[in-house]
């Protein structure tokens, strides 16, 4: 039945701003919109002002990687409407060196979930009055969240007791790379775990 909501949903969105939606669908119990990147503002204010939908609340904006793809990255808007008891998502296709328009005017609350996605992923929001780098360091070079960036990162930051300082330095790994064949840690044991005994004892 909530299916049926969403769909009939979709259908209205789309047949009122065919100007903004590539496309959409109905999955895992919520409606997501596939946005045209250069209308995602007033897309945004349209389902923010609409009596059928009234997405007044923007719960989340967030990044999803995709390096293979000539678009790298979805830019996902997460809304919530407290009138119709529904939750809409948005998806907006965006290159690496696209700039995509910030909501804040629609949104104030965008201001810092657009600078999580720049700071995560690199993402440009253009119209953004303060965009800067929100949870990583002033120095830090690169984007976390990115499937290319490497899990020990570039820069190591520690206290120095000599100095009395804060210190920044190349990471230096001090043993080899280890390599695990991803086998469970019950096969292949050659030892008892705690409980086993009580099975070789039924025999």
């Amino acid at each position: 039945m909530m299916s049926d909501a969403l769909s009939e949903l979709g259908t209205h969105i789309e047949l009122k701003r065919p100007d903004c939606v590539i496309g959409w669908e109905v999955a895992f119990g919520e409606l997501t919109i596939d946005v045209v990147l250069a209308n995602i503002v007033g897309f945004v204010e349209f389902l923010k002002t609409d009596a059928t939908c009234k997405f007044s609340s923007l719960v989340d904006i967030t990044g999803v990687d995709y390096p293979d793809r000539i678009k790298r990255f979805d830019v996902v808007y997460h809304l919530l409407s407290m009138y119709q008891n529904q939750r809409i998502r948005l998806r907006v296709s965006v290159r690496e060196d696209d700039l995509v328009p910030s909501i804040i005017e629609v949104h104030p609350c965008a201001n810092w979930f657009e600078r999580e996605v720049f700071d995560m992923f690199g993402v440009i929001f253009s119209g953004h009055p303060d965009l800067r780098r929100l949870l990583t360091d002033y120095g830090f070079r690169g984007h976390p969240l990115r499937k290319d960036f490497p899990t020990t990162g570039y820069t190591e930051v520690r206290y120095d007791e000599a100095l009395k300082r804060v210190v920044y330095e190349p990471v230096s790994l001090v043993q080899e790379y280890r390599q695990f064949d991803f086998m469970s840690p019950w096969e292949g044991a050659h030892y008892i775990l705690p409980g086993d005994e009580k099975k070789e004892g039924a025999k």
